[in-house]
């Protein structure tokens, strides 16, 4: 079953899951092997992928940022959606897991629109605005270590034009932002990043309950 679930009702999951945009077939191939990692719970849904390359074909994006690659999933269904000319600059520390994720680039002839880049996310985007390219970046997906989304979103914000978006993922982090005795620094994260953003005046903010939760930020 799809992970769309997470925050409704499984028959209705199901009924989308099966009913929503059809999965790229090299797509499916990726996230089924993926799902039998034991961190399998850091790869987004199909439903979210299928958000994700609708949003870039709506925005005509050419130029985008991930933070979190993992098995490459995101990215592979991203860098479909892009024109030719399209490019990715993809964040991650992993050798291991983007060793796979090159791999499934390569054989779905994506591997010349993403730029990997292996060393701590807030270097590469930092380099990005030293370098000169603030605001030339059109689209950001965050999906990585909880603890650095603040600052992902505040490096990623500059680099983005006016009208960009910024696409965050787990933002509900299990129902765990409800608590209000927090005991572990992702949750404080998550809940202090939740309440910055919908005060945030540079953004116009929405959060969606699909799969452990979105929240697209539109930069004004």
């Amino acid at each position: 079953m799809s992970r769309y679930s997470k925050f409704i009702e499984p028959g209705i999951a199901e009924y989308i899951s099966q009913h929503g945009s059809a999965e790229p077939e090299l797509a499916r191939q990726l996230r089924e092997q993926t799902a039998q990692m034991a961190q399998a719970n850091m790869q987004i849904s199909a439903e979210q992928g299928q958000l994700l390359q609708l949003l870039l074909r709506l925005m005509g994006a050419r130029r985008c940022l991930e933070i979190g690659v993992f098995t490459g999933y995101s990215s592979l269904l991203a860098a479909l959606a892009l024109p030719v000319d399209g490019r990715i600059i993809a964040c991650d520390i992993s050798r291991e897991w983007t060793d796979i994720a090159r791999q499934w680039w390569q054989r779905a002839g994506v591997a010349e629109k993403i730029d990997l880049r292996l060393q701590p996310a807030s270097a590469t985007l930092q380099k990005l605005l030293d370098d000169g390219q603030a605001g030339s970046f059109d689209f950001a997906f965050i999906d990585a270590d909880k603890t650095g989304y603040d600052e992902y979103y505040e490096l990623c914000l500059q680099l983005l034009r006016p009208g960009g978006l910024l696409m965050f993922d787990n933002v509900l982090w299990s129902g765990r932002v409800l608590l209000e005795s927090v005991q572990d620094d992702d949750t404080a994260a998550l809940q202090r990043l939740n309440a910055k953003l919908v005060d945030d005046q540079r953004v116009q903010v929405l959060m969606l309950a699909m799969a452990d939760g979105i929240t697209l930020a539109l930069k004004h």
